[in-house]
């Protein structure tokens, strides 16, 4: 057999397993939500009726959609700005060649450990507006419109916080004492060499946690189930929240549609956020 087929094979035997993965988890669930998409079922689910292209633009141009997507998008500005900024102060704070700072690296890391639920669990408890230990504090209410989105939110970026402070602290920890000695002698103050030094050097790592933690927010549920279940006066139902409750028979196409759509918007963001931040990214050596 000649040696180049010989290497051709082993690259397809290698590769087949990946493949028949991406092809049963990926590519053929995105094939039946567009096939949903395109099709109404009946009550029962036994029977389906093919209305074409229509579906996808009266389902993403409705109220239903779009108000899914305008909480999902509070939720990104709620969760995403204020978790990457204490993830980075608490990893700041916490690389430092001190006694006993392990210590305090590991309590800033523990909530790596915990799942969405047991995060909105222990907010439930604290939050709750009749049994909560803060139930007076009306700013995270979950019992106002105005207010309840917060609160959820909260629980998300205590429930982040120790993944952006392990990634921005292996950052830190990545960067050269020298530069940091460099930029002393030149005459560069703790919070100039802050803006001038620290964080250009961990761009790359803020750029992955920017995409990381806006992907997060926009496939939030479990805490809204928990923590609100949606409410109040529907308040808090993101995009993924109003999905899951398309399960009827009659709504699968529905569902499937804002599937679609909520995948395309963060296809879209995700892009977006790689062209216009990697700008500003520097991975210089």
């Amino acid at each position: 057999m000649p040696r180049k087929l010989k290497d051709s094979l082993l690259a397809v035997a290698l590769l087949l397993p990946s493949a028949i993965i991406f092809v049963s988890f990926f590519f053929y669930p995105l094939y039946r939500l567009f096939y949903l998409g395109l099709h109404q079922q009946n009550r029962f689910g036994t029977a389906e009726k093919y209305v074409g292209w229509s579906q996808y633009s009266d389902v993403l141009g409705g109220d239903d959609f779009l108000d899914g997507l305008w909480v999902s998008t509070r939720y990104v500005f709620l969760t995403v700005p204020l978790g990457i900024v204490l993830g980075i102060l608490l990893a700041v704070a916490a690389n430092r060649h001190l006694r006993g700072i392990k210590f305090f690296q590991t309590v800033f890391a523990s909530t790596v450990a915990s799942s969405v639920a047991v995060a909105s669990v222990i907010f439930f408890v604290l939050i709750n507006p009749q049994v909560g230990y803060f139930r007076d504090v009306t700013f995270f209410s979950l019992s106002d419109p105005d207010t309840a989105l917060r609160g959820v939110a909260l629980s998300s970026v205590w429930q982040n916080l120790g993944l952006t402070f392990i990634i921005v602290l292996a950052g830190l920890q990545a960067v050269p004492e020298e530069i940091y000695e460099a930029a002393t002698l030149d005459g560069y103050g703790p919070f100039r060499r802050f803006f001038r030094v620290t964080l250009p050097l961990i761009s790359p790592t803020l750029l992955f946690l920017v995409v990381v933690l806006v992907i997060f927010a926009f496939q939030a549920f479990a805490q809204v189930e928990i923590l609100t279940n949606g409410g109040p006066a529907g308040s808090t139902e993101t995009l993924v929240f109003k999905i899951f409750n398309s399960q009827q028979p009659q709504s699968l196409g529905v569902g499937a549609v804002m599937a679609i759509g909520l995948f395309a918007v963060t296809l879209v963001v995700s892009l977006a956020q790689f062209l216009i931040l990697e700008r500003r990214v520097h991975y210089g050596s």
